[in-house]
Order: structure tokens, then C-alpha cells, then sequence
């Protein structure tokens, strides 16, 4: 008889985050999620990936709520004034989040694809309690998370030491490294006009 297996474990349910609600520096304070990439608007890239695998999808915007919308369960927006970062996002879709764990992506990364997304959520059933990090080389992408929604209040109050960094509001949660090669061509940050340009070539004529 051929050796029993063990049966993979299922992949737990989860919220999604796409982060929007930057201030687009990089890009000339374009809304970047709204960029044309290939086509179409960068978030509507990501949403065509995510949707698939939740019911419960949230977008961080802090403007063109009405053009976003249709892309999202619901939207959050950051609770004070002004553009704080990403974990202020990060930080009002944790409590919000119907689901155990809240996959979190940033909209400039359109070359993600369903296998990193499904590989963040296996680890983190593995790994009941800690976030699951994308670690890229030697360099962690702490965008690129998915984060147990029990500890909303613990990056609440990091917040509110005045920590806006989400890499090190994560760290005293020992965040498990999903490990991917440098260079890797999914995690291309396409959050210049010039990146974005040289991913998306003019078509011959």
C-alpha cells in the first residue's frame, strides 16, 4: 500500500486590504491606485487577483471614494486628518475586518499573483498568532502581510505611541518571513511614473 498522507491543511478565510490611501508623491500626487497599468486602473489589477478569495475585501482610500467603491466590499479612510502612512490604514481595516486574519497589499504591486497570496494564508495557518511577512533577500516588505486580527488593539496602541512605521508596530508579534528570491519579479513596487512606464511598454505600431 503507498504511504498515507497528510492531507494540506485548508487555507484559512480571510479579510483583504488593498492599500490606496497614499498621497501619491512618487507619482506627482496622482492617486496611483487609478493609474493605467496594462489597460486598466492599478487597483483594478488587484482586485481581479483578490477577489476570488474573500468575501470581506476593503480598500484604505482617503480620496475618489466613489471611483474605488466599486472595487470594494467596503472602504476605510484614515482617521485623522492628512495622508499618515500605510499602517493608518493598516490600522483602521484591523477592527473592521470580518475575518481572522487581514491579507494586506499595497495597489502598486500588480504582478503579484495567486500563489504568494495563497502561500501568505497557509503560513499563517501554520503559524497561529503571528503575522506572515514577505521577506524579499534580505529585506522584509511589510506591506506584503497578512496580520491576525486579534491584535488590532496592540497596533492601536503603537499608534497611539506614535510608532507609523507598520514593520516595527508588527515586530514585537515575531512576524514568520514567507520567503521569496531577491528580484523577484512579483514584488516589482511600480510607484514611479518612470517604474510604471517600463512595465507597461507602449504597444508597437
Amino acid at each position: 500500500m503507498p504511504p498515507s498522507t497528510t492531507p494540506p491543511r485548508p487555507l484559512p478565510p480571510c479579510s483583504i486590504l488593498l492599500l490606496a490611501g497614499g498621497q501619491g508623491q512618487r507619482m506627482g500626487g496622482q492617486d496611483k491606485g487609478l493609474l493605467s497599468w496594462r489597460g486598466k486602473p492599478l487597483v483594478e489589477t488587484l482586485h481581479a487577483l483578490v477577489r476570488p478569495l474573500t468575501d470581506d475585501l476593503i480598500i484604505s482610500c482617503n480620496r475618489n471614494q466613489a471611483r474605488y467603491q466599486p472595487y470594494a466590499d467596503r472602504l476605510v479612510g484614515d482617521a485623522e486628518p492628512g495622508f499618515h502612512g500605510p499602517l493608518a490604514g493598516i490600522r483602521a481595516a484591523l477592527p473592521m475586518a470580518r475575518h481572522d486574519f487581514l491579507l494586506v497589499l499595497p495597489c502598486d504591486v500588480p504582478q503579484l499573483d495567486r500563489q504568494l497570496c495563497d502561500d501568505l494564508r497557509r503560513q499563517a495557518a501554520e503559524h497561529p498568532g503571528q503575522p506572515v511577512m514577505v521577506r524579499e533577500g534580505e529585506h522584509w516588505q511589510p506591506l506584503l502581510c497578512i496580520i491576525p486580527t486579534c491584535h488590532a488593539a496592540l497596533l492601536e496602541a503603537a499608534w497611539q505611541r506614535g510608532e507609523r512605521s507598520p514593520r516595527r508596530a508588527l515586530q514585537p508579534l515575531r512576524p514568520v518571513a514567507l520567503q521569496c528570491a531577491e528580484g523577484d519579479p512579483r514584488l516589482a513596487n511600480l510607484n514611479t511614473p518612470e517604474l510604471l512606464r517600463q512595465a507597461d511598454p507602449a504597444p508597437d505600431h
